[in-house]
């Protein structure tokens, strides 16, 4: 992960994060390799349930330390918040509780976490069974709104199709760092859609999706409104010319130079200002430089067809694979 950047990992944090050093810390900054990054100004290592009055001390500590920095907003998550414990779950909303009362009124009134000014600081705090991490910086360069990322989403509901749908839901948070969300209404093309776990996610937000996939889609999906669904792989399907979308969305397994290579043709259909969301899929991929050779294709095929790279990222949901975003061009 950390091959080429000059860094030494001198801490794990939790089963997600590691205090890294390095030589450059913007070396870290937009790297497609590192999900979520924060400048580590403060650190306090601890075990937080052994110790009597850490909300109370960690808090004025906070306050001393960034009080005069006046940051947009305080977030405080939990550096394993996939644990089954809920006790660090509690002990950060408690522990932002009282660390707001130090702060202005302004920085306690902001409650929702996509309403930041991704350029603007904001002071992210991680706390854990091996202590509290602070430090202040844009979500944009951090590489997200919430503490630790993007908005962390459970999959365990009885009608959940696939993980996939979380996948998608975590890229619609994340792509609110960038620009704004896709309206309402607007018209998907998916590729590489079953079992249908991303096409329930994207109706659910009230999108219309024309899905695409050689396999079947889950049963729970048929004849659901706004659902075109065509039993057919993705290189024989040929739209309309007069047919366009609003967005394209690819998980298609397999090469990944083969999926980039069908987004493109597909583009064609793309509205001016369109937006591609693209899994870049990694198998048979082991080395560094492998990943680079794969990643520079990609971004190169995308460029060609006049699809511009604007954001990049590795998303809690994804695998050995990284979601990349991409914008069509707007007609002047």
């Amino acid at each position: 992960m950390i091959h080429g950047l000059d860094g030494v990992i001198s801490k794990k944090l939790g089963n997600e994060y590691y205090l890294i050093r390095v030589k450059n810390p913007d070396a870290l900054h937009g790297s497609q390799y590192i999900r979520w990054n924060l400048p580590v100004e403060h650190a306090w290592p601890c075990n937080p349930e052994k110790m009597e009055g850490f909300i109370e001390k960690a808090a004025q500590t906070i306050f001393r330390k960034f009080g005069h920095h006046s940051p947009q907003a305080i977030f405080i998550g939990q550096l394993d918040p996939s644990a089954a414990n809920r006790y660090y779950k509690a002990l950060a909303s408690n522990l932002r509780g009282r660390t707001l009362q130090l702060f202005p009124q302004h920085v306690a009134a902001f409650k929702d976490v996509e309403a930041q000014d991704s350029k603007l600081p904001t002071l992210f705090c991680m706390v854990g069974k091996e202590g509290l991490f602070c430090g202040m910086q844009s979500p944009l360069k951090s590489n997200g709104f919430y503490p630790g990322g993007t908005k962390y989403i459970r999959q365990n509901a009885p009608d959940t199709i696939s993980r996939a749908g979380a996948k998608i839901a975590e890229a619609m948070h994340y792509l609110l760092l960038h620009r704004q969300p896709v309206p309402k209404g607007a018209h998907w093309l998916e590729l590489g859609a079953s079992p249908g776990g991303m096409t329930s996610e994207l109706l659910d937000r009230g999108y219309q999706v024309t899905a695409i996939d050689r396999a079947a889609l889950d049963k729970r999906l048929d004849r659901v409104t706004n659902l075109n669904f065509a039993l057919i792989d993705v290189a024989a399907f040929h739209p309309n010319a007069n047919m366009s979308y609003d967005a394209i969305l690819s998980d298609m397994n397999g090469d990944a130079r083969d999926a980039i290579q069908q987004v493109c043709r597909l583009a064609r259909n793309l509205k001016p200002g369109g937006l591609v969301v693209f899994t870049l899929k990694t198998p048979g991929v082991t080395t560094f430089s492998e990943m680079n050779d794969l990643y520079q294709f990609v971004i190169k095929t995308a460029s060609d067809a006049r699809l511009e790279l604007f954001a990049k990222t590795h998303l809690t949901y994804n695998r050995h694979e990284f979601t990349l975003f991409f914008e069509a061009p707007i007609l002047r």
